[in-house]
């Protein structure tokens, strides 16, 4: 197994544990963040499912499109997340919002292109 792929699985793992968390966890959370119980449980549900098909589609698909789509998602993460703490700086309630949403709409869409890529190469092909 390469370091890629256990990086895959890494990522995909970390999505589950964090779905986990914020289902657990979704009262305190949501207070210190201040957003809404439904929208941690729902983010919740899209980071099982999407870091579930993360870690399902490690053997179908290159390395290659997983790190073009890992780069992308984190560097959406971390922008979003300093938005929101920008917006939490300057006395908005919304910033925590903005980056649960990011975290409830970008692990389905980390999943579609990923279901929808071309599967890898195999040594037969």
């Amino acid at each position: 197994m390469t370091r890629k792929k256990v990086g895959a699985i890494a990522d995909g793992a970390f999505k589950v544990l964090l779905a986990a968390v914020y289902i657990v966890g979704v009262a305190p959370l949501g207070r210190l963040l201040g957003t809404p119980a439904w929208l941690m449980v729902v983010s919740g549900v899209t980071l099982l499912i999407g870091g579930g098909i993360e870690i399902g589609y490690t053997r179908s698909r290159s390395m290659c499109t997983y790190t073009r789509l890992m780069v992308a998602y984190d560097s959406g993460w971390v922008l979003t997340a300093l938005v929101g703490a920008l917006m939490a700086w300057q006395g908005s309630s919304a910033g925590g919002e903005v980056w649960i949403g990011y975290q409830t709409a970008a692990p389905i869409a980390f999943a579609a292109l990923l279901i929808a890529a071309k599967p890898a190469r195999t040594a037969s092909d």
